[in-house]
């Protein structure tokens, strides 16, 4: 018989521990292994960390086998695993109807089990007795899987459960929105059960999406049919959100000692170096402790201080297991693990001693790790005052199962048995290795042969959609159906990927199915999915964000891309391609674009350096006759291009009738948006027509406060009535048009007998009411039919269909010129005319007539709500409505509406302003600083209210203005808003006769009298002479360069308050504050000092409930006071070296006012000036507009009002020591 090696035996050494701490426990029916002998509950969790150490040493023995004997044991160790891997997929498949739904709903009662029972394998709790929804468990079963089925083992038997796995991908797909119960099962730190989007569920399932993504699960057996698919947007999207998080763990843990598995093995879930070692670097610092790590902060799990009789804690329960936190000595093993793969010798060294240090030895003479080492009752007080300073026991299970897998397999690689790519067969560990340039290819197609020549004239050639095939160019929404048939299983009811909509990277990949290669256009230029792809300058900035995107997000083998189809509806009134066009392909064939390589050329010159999948899953024959035929149509059918729908007929003159006074004007009267009274009031009123003021404003003529001024080329004067519009530009007939409902004219903003309401330019006919409310009764509806069916006016067809949609519903059908058709038709008619007409007040209302959806909504508030920003939307603060949660698409949508109300063009314009808010964050975080709640609809306002005083025009003018604006000038105005730049409304003519349209640009530095943020440098005495003239409407105004300073700081107050903008770390200071108080009361609403007990500084929701109390006032420029008078509380907290503590509540709205009182007895203002300034909560306005620094500032009289107020302790001369800067 052949000697053993040292290595053999050594190998049989930790196979005697496996056998005896883990195997033992294995059920012989089920595979699974239980919790304990005692309980038989088998955590999915437990069970895949647990058999990772048996796949290890099966692994091990395969590598080093001496005898015939060592390969036996590789086999029955392999065999253990594809045991319990097959046990845990057979639990799930017995649940294959919640899989099916929670695909849909992603309900926490819809998750699959997170336990099983080890003997039958069927479930051992309720749907709501356990918190079941744990993302991050069934990722981590899937990257397991991935990798052992890599390393050679076959797991899987049958397409039944390949396709249950695909589904399975689906499941997880939207863990980036998916708020769980994470790693340790109680979701937020209080226990009561409240769900939480956890950093490690999401890091989990990103690497589980990467890892399987095109991996065959029947190994070298297998075919097309078993390889399983993942998009590249939803792992990005998990990346992407990760990012923002970390090191942050929730919402209510700041770190979580489980991100360890995230950045390192298994996961390797970060390629973002910096990141990872930001990660690693908090964890150590905060939870790191002598017998291992804390799982978090104010962990209560297992302590002595702990009430076993109950699972919850109570809010100020939490404080009492501040330093007392249970370690957790397996996640040294963790750290051994993450100094292997990373090559760290010394961290490898510190660590396993560490390690060894905690190990207990059993009568056996084993060494075993257990769950948790706890400081007793009667040591409690002593590591209190000394952290880490007690010994501690050993509690919880021994061994315990997860742990001690870790540290076999820490062992394993330690003693070179194994080396780290072994343990990750798919080159997970690799993922933040630099990698090479991207270039992006570029293909410009023409709708058709017109297109192609007007391009050509520009010297610009390209293909047309039939010059390309045998390739077939389809939209993204073809994609969208395609992949709705991936992993459609009849036998175990599931119907495959839910139609979500397909992101930018799967439409940048060719894909091939039998002999046919097939490319696709990106999802958001698709213009019949939302209008903002209407706005060709919309999609030339957004073409540019993308080409940046993929520099950093591509991960593909090949190079993207990107296809962009020019269709009439680009061309501009002339019908030629608009400069843009033109300038950003010019720029593209220079090679560099955004500062990103791209390659413009042929579709055809890419295929071979192209990243191509096959749709393999196409071919699964038990798709059935239906599913061919739907691959039939799709790949035998022409894309359909939708006509252009506006006729070129010639408007005639009608008499005016009562049906069209009825409903006129019932359009606007839908709208909501209000600009704030008190600027209203201080701006008053403009009567003038908004076309007017434009013109004005393009002459640099100044618009007069009130009146009118009318000229023989007015809009509103009989000169302008009954205008014909030139013939030189007809509307181009497709061929295959079909007969439409509405008419058209050549302009359909014009009327024959008085301007058009909606336009900016034409707003005055809506400023005409209709009859009363009362008398709408006697509207007869046939008459209404019939004049819908004469006019061409396109502001009259919507105030018509309108009134027709809301008293007879979508689907009533009526007869225009002898034809049938329903409401619905009449609309999406009239939203496609107002789209041509680049009209965007009536886009966004018919848009939201027809309850369109932008298609990245849930991921825009995902973006923000993970990067702690809370959403609310609808206008304040009645159908206010707060968002704290990601939510399914669909869900969101429902809320928009609801809180917007009647109002739908608001509830259009809100979704647009989720998605640029969104693009903002992903790129200018910067903007956003502070700021905790968006309130999209005080946003809104604030808008209109900016655009009043810009303009000088009334608020109802104003909200008129901001519905007209494109996408791309909305988006510009939002971004000055909210980085504080002045802006300057520009009017620009279009090629229709006679009309301007707004846009929106930053101030020139010489047009700019001062920086809205600069502190301005008046003289005192200079200001105080000014004061006895200053009359409060004139704050505003921007006369001359010192009238713009004068409203500077009020403005920005006002701006700061209505986006909830505070200073950099406020709320942390905050909770220093309540620390040395009974409380903070603000406006009669108490922060008491017990939520210091429940949070800790850092916690986001301490942030919120700060937050809350703010937003309970109304007006944002006293907000901001408020927010100046607690900063000023922070600075004595933060300087007062533990001297001072209140046993009060502090009133700080009471500070606020009495440094009111000092500014007015310091300046000298007399009585009735004061009277007359008066402004919100009544503070003056002078104050309001006083820069917050310098010896006459806000914060100077805030601090004097402290000293004032509070009893702060004084020398025995009655001297103040003031630390205070």
């Amino acid at each position: 018989m052949r000697n053993r090696s040292n290595s053999g035996v050594r190998l049989d050494y930790y196979q005697r521990l496996l056998n005896k701490t883990i195997l033992k426990y294995q059920n012989p029916v089920t595979g699974l292994i239980p919790s304990s002998e005692e309980n038989s509950h088998a955590w999915v969790r437990d069970n895949v960390y647990a058999i990772l150490s048996v796949w290890a040493l099966a692994l091990a023995y395969r590598k080093t086998a001496d005898l015939d004997e060592d390969r036996a044991k590789a086999y029955e160790l392999e065999q253990s695993v594809v045991k319990l891997m097959r046990g845990l997929l057979r639990c799930m498949m017995t649940q294959v109807e919640k899989l099916e739904k929670f695909k849909h709903t992603q309900h926490v009662d819809d998750s699959l089990h997170a336990k099983y029972c080890s003997q039958t394998g069927r479930t051992v709790v309720g749907d709501k007795a356990w918190g079941h929804l744990q993302v991050d468990a069934t990722s981590l079963f899937i990257l397991s899987l991935s990798q052992m089925t890599a390393s050679g083992l076959q797991i899987i038997f049958t397409l039944d459960e390949v396709s249950f796995i695909q589904n399975l991908i689906f499941y997880i797909e939207t863990a980036y929105r998916t708020p769980d119960y994470g790693i340790w099962e109680r979701g937020d730190k209080t226990n009561h059960g409240l769900p939480e989007l956890n950093s490690s569920s999401i890091g989990m399932a990103k690497a589980a999406l990467e890892a399987i993504n095109e991996l065959d699960l029947f190994g070298a057996r297998g075919g097309p049919l078993s390889v399983v698919h993942v998009l590249p947007d939803e792992a990005q999207q998990c990346q992407a959100i990760l990012h923002s998080m970390l090191p942050r763990e929730s919402n209510s843990k700041e770190v979580d000692a489980a991100l360890l598995t995230v950045i390192s093995f298994p996961a390797f879930a970060v390629d973002d170096y910096e990141k990872v070692e930001e990660t690693r670097d908090t964890i150590m610092l905060k939870l790191e402790g002598k017998y291992g790590c804390c799982r978090f902060l104010r962990d209560g799990y297992k302590t002595a201080q702990e009430d076993p009789n109950r699972l919850h804690y109570e809010p100020w329960e939490l404080q009492v297991f501040e330093r007392i936190e249970c370690h957790w000595p397996m996640f040294f093993a963790l750290s051994v693990l993450d100094g292997l793969f990373n090559g760290n010798k010394e961290q490898v060294k510190k660590y396993a001693e560490k390690l060894d240090s905690v190990l207990l030895k059993t009568d056996e003479g084993i060494y075993v790790l257990p769950e948790l080492y706890t400081v007793v009752k009667d040591k409690v007080e002593l590591e209190y005052r000394t952290p880490n300073s007690q010994k501690r026991e050993a509690i919880g299970k021994i061994p315990h199962k997860w742990g001690q897998s870790l540290y076999i397999i820490s062992k394993l690689v330690q003693e070179g048995f194994l080396s780290p790519g072994e343990l990750d067969p798919l080159n997970r560990r690799l993922v933040s290795e630099p990698k090479p340039d991207i270039v992006v290819q570029v293909v410009i197609l023409a709708e058709d042969e017109y297109i192609q020549s007007k391009l050509l004239e520009h010297d610009i050639k390209v293909q047309t959609m039939d010059e390309v095939r045998p390739l077939q160019v389809f939209p993204a929404r073809v994609l969208t159906q395609i992949y709705s048939l991936l992993g459609r299983n009849k036998k175990l009811g599931l119907t495959g990927r839910p139609k979500n909509e397909i992101g930018l990277l799967a439409t940048s990949k060719l894909y091939t199915f039998h002999d046919q290669i097939l490319a696709f256009i990106p999802q958001y230029v698709d213009p019949h999915q939302f209008y903002m792809a209407l706005d060709f300058n919309f999609i030339i900035d957004k073409f540019k964000n993308d080409v940046g995107y993929f520099s950093g997000n591509w991960r593909n083998l090949g190079r993207p891309v990107y296809i962009y189809s020019i269709t009439n509806t680009v061309l501009d009134v002339g019908h030629n391609p608009p400069g843009a066009l033109i300038g950003t392909i010019k720029k593209l064939q220079s090679g560099y674009i955004a500062g990103t390589r791209v390659h413009l050329g042929n579709l055809a010159d890419f295929v071979t350096t192209s990243c191509i999948t096959k749709l393999s899953f196409l071919r699964d024959p038990s798709h059935g006759e239906e599913v061919k035929k739907f691959i039939g149509d799709i790949f035998n059918k022409a894309p359909d291009i939708r006509p252009r729908l506006l006729s070129s007929t010639r408007m005639r003159p009608r008499p005016r009738s009562h049906s069209r006074s009825s409903v006129h004007g019932i359009v606007r009267r839908s709208r909501s948006i209000q600009v704030d009274p008190d600027q209203a009031q201080e701006r008053g009123s403009s009567q003038s027509s908004l076309q007017e003021s434009l013109k004005r404003l393009e002459r640099g003529m100044t618009i007069p406060d009130g009146g009118s001024s009318q000229s023989s080329g007015s809009p509103t004067s009989p000169g302008a009535l009954d205008i014909e519009y030139p013939r030189e530009y007809p509307m181009p007939q497709h061929p295959s048009s079909p007969s439409l409902h509405l008419k058209g004219s050549l302009h359909p903003l014009h009327y024959s007998h008085q301007a058009p309401c909606s336009s900016p330019q034409l707003s005055h006919f809506f400023h005409q009411g209709g009859l009363p409310p009362g008398k709408q009764e006697s509207i007869s509806i046939n008459e209404l039919v019939e004049q819908l069916s004469n006019t061409e006016v396109l502001h009259e067809q919507a105030d018509i269909i309108h009134y027709l949609y809301l008293h007879r519903g979508p689907d009533w059908e009526i007869k225009i010129d002898g034809r049938k058709c329903c409401i619905n038709e009449l609309l999406v008619e009239l939203y496609e005319k107002a789209g041509h007409w680049k009209h965007w007040g009536l886009v966004r209302h018919t848009a939201g007539l027809l309850k369109k959806r932008v298609e990245e909504l849930a991921l825009a508030a995902t973006d923000l709500l993970v990067r702690q920003k809370q959403l609310s939307v609808g206008l304040p603060s009645d159908r206010e409505k707060v968002i704290m949660r990601p939510l399914p698409p669909d869900d969101l949508a429902k809320i928009i509406f609801e809180a917007c109300g009647e109002d739908l063009s608001t509830a259009s314009l809100t979704q647009e302003l989720l998605i640029y808010l969104a693009m903002f964050i992903r790129t200018e975080p910067k903007l956003f600083n502070e700021m905790l709640r968006l309130r999209v609809g005080l946003i809104i306002q604030v808008m209109a209210s900016e655009l009043a005083r810009t303009l000088k025009c009334s608020g109802d003018e104003a909200s008129e203005h901001l519905l007209n604006l494109s996408p791309f000038e909305m988006k510009t105005l939002l971004h000055h808003i909210l980085s504080g730049k002045e802006f300057v409304i520009n009017t620009e003519h279009t090629n229709v006769e006679d009309e301007c349209r707004l846009s929106v640009s930053t101030k020139k530095v010489g047009e700019e009298a001062t920086e809205f943020a600069k502190l301005s440098r008046k003289p005192y005495a200079k200001m105080q002479k000014s004061i006895p003239n200053l009359d409060p409407e004139e704050l505003e105004k921007e006369d001359d360069v010192e009238s713009d300073r004068q409203g500077q700081w009020l403005r920005r107050r006002r701006l700061d308050g209505a986006l909830n903008r505070v200073p950099v770390g406020f709320y942390p200071r905050v909770w220093k504050v309540l620390k040395m108080c009974h409380g903070l009361v603000i406006e009669g609403h108490n922060l008491p000092h017990s939520l210091t007990r429940e949070m800790t500084p850092g916690e986001f929701k301490f942030a919120l409930h700060v937050e809350i109390v703010l937003n309970k006032i109304p007006q944002p420029e006293y907000r901001q006071l408020m927010v100046e008078a607690l900063m000023v509380l922070t600075l004595m907290a933060e300087n007062d070296a533990g001297k001072l503590q209140f046993s009060q509540l502090i009133q700080v709205d009471r500070i606020v006012q009495m440094a009111n009182t000092i500014y007015l007895k310091d300046q000298k203002i007399p009585i009735d000036v004061v009277e007359r300034s008066r402004g919100a909560a009544g503070i003056c306005l002078h104050f309001y507009d006083t820069a917050p620094s310098g010896r006459f500032g806000t914060m100077s009289y805030l601090c004097r009002s402290l000293a004032t107020i509070l009893p702060i302790p004084i020398d025995k001369d009655a001297n103040l020591d003031c630390t205070l800067s």
